[in-house]
């Protein structure tokens, strides 16, 4: 029998505690974030992160006021920077129609929210569901790169693609937006942690982690 999500979740917050994710001072720096972090590492986000923070403070309009080309140089870093620099500019013009105000977003668009941010040019299915969680207080199963090697190495099948992983697992009705903040965070952390090629050849995967459960 597969673990289910509810009690991995559980596991996890046992052992771990508290994420207190995401990891940043404001929101757009998290919108920004989930953004410049697309196929790369933090490390390239967190330098381009700086870089626009120095320039722009961080303030939507700043960044909107940049002309392209000085946005793509502040962004370089994170890689892809052309098409991250468009989808930055597309998403804060979304956002600046409303004022920023992320809970009215949330209360116009409800449930067609994430159907929304899909349709902005270069939000994808991990991006929006980020979005969701950590900016519109949503709630959503975030399947990232370490998830879906969890997932796999607890049994599941179709983990070798975020949307097809996402279609089988349902979260918990009791779950909270902090309950899929939280979960999202462990597992990423815990992915970070145990997936450093070692791990999965020395041990059967959990079973030093989880052993006293």
């Amino acid at each position: 029998m597969k673990l289910d999500t509810e009690t991995l979740y559980q596991i996890l917050k046992r052992h771990m505690g508290p994420q207190k994710w995401w990891p940043a001072k404001s929101k757009i720096e998290i919108i920004l974030g989930a953004i410049l972090v697309q196929n790369t590492n933090w490390r390239n986000a967190a330098y381009a992160i700086g870089a626009l923070e120095q320039e722009t403070q961080l303030e939507p309009h700043h960044i909107l006021n940049l002309k392209l080309e000085d946005l793509q140089l502040l962004i370089k870093s994170s890689g892809f920077y052309k098409n991250k620099s468009q989808t930055i500019v597309s998403l804060l013009n979304w956002l600046s129609q409303h004022d920023f105000n992320y809970e009215k977003i949330a209360e116009i668009y409800g449930s067609d929210l994430r159907k929304t941010l899909l349709s902005i040019k270069g939000i994808g299915s991990e991006t929006a569901d980020v979005l969701i969680v950590y900016i519109f207080g949503g709630i959503e199963f975030i399947p990232d790169s370490y998830t879906r090697r969890i997932y796999r190495l607890l049994g599941y099948e179709h983990t070798e693609q975020y949307d097809k992983l996402k279609r089988q697992i349902k979260l918990p009705k009791s779950f909270t937006n902090q309950d899929a903040n939280e979960l999202h965070a462990l597992l990423d952390n815990f992915g970070k942690n145990y997936f450093n090629g070692k791990m999965e050849n020395r041990y059967t995967f959990l079973d030093t982690y989880f052993e006293n459960d």
